[in-house]
C-alpha cells in the first residue's frame, strides 16, 4: 500500500513493479490525478508551459496498463490500524479497509496558510486544482499580492509579470529566498524593482480583505487575487495519528531503510524527515530529486535490495528576471546561528573565458569547515554557467572531495563553455590559499575591523576606481606597495582589490615585509553587494513603516 501518487509515491511504485511482479501494488491519492509535475505548475500561470496536459506525466489507465497499479485517486487515507495491518480509506465507492504487508507513507507536504484575518481568501498552489483555481482567477485581475519570498514565490511572481499583471511581493524576512545569504541575493530584488515588481521585505500582511492586503506596518496594496507562498510542512497528520516517530521539522522520522518507528510503515518524500550530511541530525528538505530516488529506494528495500541512503546536502536552484540562483548545503548565517566554525570565500568569475565574447558575470560563495577542509556550503548567483558549478561543488562534497581539491578537478574547457582555470578550481585555489594561513575577513565584519584600528587599502588599477569606493579606503594600487612600507608600517591593514585575487598578491606582499595584513573577502564586489542588501532591507522596510499605500 502506497498513500500519495506523486513524485516519491509513483516512484516507489513503478520502481517495485519493475523488481516485483507478483506483489500486489495498491496506490490512494486524494487527488484527481497523479504523477503530476508539480515543479512545473508556476510555469504555466506565465505561459512558459503552455498546455496544462504537459504536466500530467502518467493516468492511472496507463498506470494499470503498463504496470499493474492498482491507482485509486480522489480516494482519502484516513487512519492506519498499525494492529490490524489495515489502512482506512474513502474514495467514490464510500469507505474501505485496505489490507497492506508494506505500507509506504508518501503523502508529501502541505502549504502553510498566514494565521491571519481573511486567510481563506488566499490561493496556495500544491496541486492542479490550486492551479486551475489560480488560471481562472486571473482572468480579468489586474492587481496581484503573492506573500512569500522563496523558491515558489519568486517563480510565481515572474510569471505573473510575464502576463502583464501588477505584482506586489511580501516577505517577511528582510531579503528574498532565506536559504541565501543577503549579499548573494541582493542582485535578484534589484531585478525584480526594475522589472517593476513591487517588493515589501520585512513585512508581513496581517488582514486580506476582497480586493486588498493590509500590511503589519499599515500599507495597503490592492489585490484582485492574493497567493500564499509562505512555505511547506510535512503532512504527517496520518503518521501522527498513528503515533509513528515525528523530527523536529515535523515530518516523519525513517532509518536508512526509510522504516518509521514502526517497521510495518515506510515514509519517503516530503513528508519524512533527511539526515542532514552538513550539520547532522534530521530536517525537512521538500525538493523533488531526493523525493524521487527515496521513491526508487524504498522500493528496494522492500524488495529485499540493501539499501542505504546518503544523507541529504540540499541542493536547489531558482531562475526569475534574468538572474539563477543555486545553492548547496549550509549558509554562512545558519553557521553563524549555530556557533560553528567555518571559513567564507567568495569569489566573482565569468561563466566562460573572458577573451570570449559574451562572458556573463556570476558570484559564487564556498562554506569551509576550518580544522578539515570541508565543504559546508556553496551558492551560486548569476546567469548562464550557474547550474553547473552548483552541480560539480555538490557532487565532489557529496564525494568527499575537500574545498582545496576542487582546484584539482579536470573540468570540460572550451573558451565559450569555461575557462582554463574554471570558477569551481578558482574556489579551490583561494581555499588551498586560506588553508595555507592566508587570513581573510568578511564584508559584514570590515566597520569592526576599521573601528578597531585598521587602516582600509584599495590596490585596484585606477581604471576600476569609477566602480565605486569604499568610504575610508586609501589607494596604493598594487604595483606602487613596494616603494611605500615604511609608511604603512605600525598599524593592521585591510586590502581589498575587486574581486579578492589582487588583493591575495598584495597580502601576500605585504607579508614577506612583515606587515599585519588581511585581505577583505571577494573585493570591493562582494562588499557592494552586502551594502546593497542592506539598503534594499532597510529602505523597503522604511516604506512598510511609513503606512503609505500605493
Amino acid at each position: 500500500m502506497i498513500v500519495g501518487g506523486v513524485a516519491a509515491g509513483m516512484s516507489a511504485a513503478t520502481r517495485l513493479r519493475r523488481l516485483d511482479e507478483t506483489a500486489e501494488i495498491t496506490v490512494v491519492e486524494r487527488g484527481a490525478e497523479v504523477s503530476i509535475a508539480t515543479c512545473g505548475m508556476p510555469y504555466l500561470i506565465g505561459g512558459a508551459i503552455p498546455e496544462r496536459e504537459g504536466l500530467l506525466l502518467q493516468t492511472p489507465a496507463r498506470l494499470r496498463a503498463r504496470f499493474a497499479l492498482d491507482v485509486r485517486v480522489r480516494t482519502t487515507a484516513l487512519e492506519i490500524d498499525r494492529a490490524a495491518h489495515q489502512l482506512l480509506v474513502e474514495g467514490p465507492g464510500g469507505i474501505e479497509r485496505l489490507p497492506y504487508d508494506e505500507l509506504v507513507l508518501a503523502t508529501g507536504a502541505v502549504p502553510v496558510r498566514p494565521a491571519i484575518p481573511g486567510a481563506e481568501r488566499a490561493r496556495v498552489l500544491r496541486d492542479l486544482a490550486d492551479l486551475d483555481g489560480i488560471v481562472a482567477a486571473l482572468d480579468g485581475a489586474r492587481d496581484i499580492v503573492v506573500l512569500g519570498g522563496g523558491f515558489v514565490g519568486v517563480e510565481v511572481v515572474e510569471n505573473l509579470h510575464a502576463r502583464g499583471l501588477r505584482v506586489a511581493l511580501v516577505q517577511r524576512a528582510p531579503q528574498l529566498l532565506t536559504g541565501f545569504d543577503p549579499e548573494m541575493v541582493a542582485p535578484l530584488a534589484e531585478a525584480m524593482i526594475a522589472a517593476g515588481v513591487e517588493l515589501h521585505l520585512g513585512a508581513e500582511a496581517s488582514l486580506i480583505d476582497d480586493d486588498r492586503v493590509v500590511l503589519d506596518h499599515g500599507t495597503v496594496l490592492p489585490a484582485d487575487v492574493v497567493i500564499a507562498a509562505i512555505g511547506v510542512r510535512p503532512d504527517a497528520r496520518l503518521a501522527r495519528a498513528a503515533g509513528l516517530a515525528l523530527g523536529p521539522a515535523g515530518g516523519v522520522l525513517v532509518d536508512h531503510e526509510f522504516r518509521t518507528s514502526d517497521p510495518a510503515i515506510r515514509a519517503v518524500g516530503d513528508v519524512a524527515e533527511k539526515a542532514d550530511a552538513v550539520l547532522g541530525g534530521t530536517r525537512s528538505i521538500p525538493l523533488g530529486g531526493p523525493a524521487n530516488l527515496h521513491g526508487r529506494l524504498v522500493a528496494d528495500a522492500i524488495a529485499g535490495l540493501p539499501v542505504h541512503a546518503a544523507p541529504s546536502i540540499g541542493v536547489a536552484i531558482v531562475g526569475a528576471f534574468g538572474i539563477t540562483a543555486a545553492l548547496a548545503g549550509a549558509g554562512e548565517a545558519r553557521l553563524r546561528e549555530l556557533g560553528r566554525p567555518h571559513r567564507v570565500i567568495h569569489t566573482h568569475p565569468l561563466h566562460h573565458a573572458g577573451y570570449y565574447p559574451g562572458g556573463e558575470a556570476m558570484s559564487l560563495k564556498l562554506l569551509v569547515d576550518p580544522d578539515d577542509d570541508r565543504i559546508l556550503g556553496a551558492q551560486a548567483v548569476g546567469g548562464a554557467g550557474v547550474d553547473r558549478r552548483i552541480d560539480v561543488i555538490a557532487t565532489a562534497a557529496r564525494g568527499g572531495i575537500p574545498a582545496s581539491g576542487l582546484a584539482q578537478l579536470e573540468l570540460a574547457y572550451a573558451p565559450q563553455y569555461g575557462s582554463a582555470k574554471d570558477p569551481v578550481n578558482m574556489l579551490g585555489y583561494v581555499a588551498d590559499d586560506r588553508r595555507s594561513g592566508e587570513r581573510a575577513i568578511q564584508w559584514h565584519e570590515l566597520d569592526d575591523a576599521i573601528a578597531a584600528g585598521a587602516r582600509l587599502l584599495d590596490v585596484r588599477g585606477a581604471d576600476q576606481l569609477a566602480e565605486g569606493l569604499i568610504p575610508g579606503a586609501e589607494w596604493i594600487p598594487v604595483e606602487e606597495l613596494r616603494g611605500r612600507m615604511d609608511e604603512l608600517r605600525g598599524t593592521p591593514l585591510v586590502v581589498h582589490c575587486r574581486v579578492g585575487q589582487g588583493a591575495h598578491t598584495a597580502v601576500r606582499l605585504l607579508e614577506a615585509h612583515g606587515l599585519d595584513v588581511v585581505n577583505l573577502d571577494g573585493g570591493y564586489v562582494t562588499w557592494r553587494a552586502g551594502q546593497a542588501a542592506r539598503a534594499l532591507a532597510g529602505e523597503l522596510r522604511l516604506v512598510a513603516q511609513n503606512g503609505e499605500n500605493r
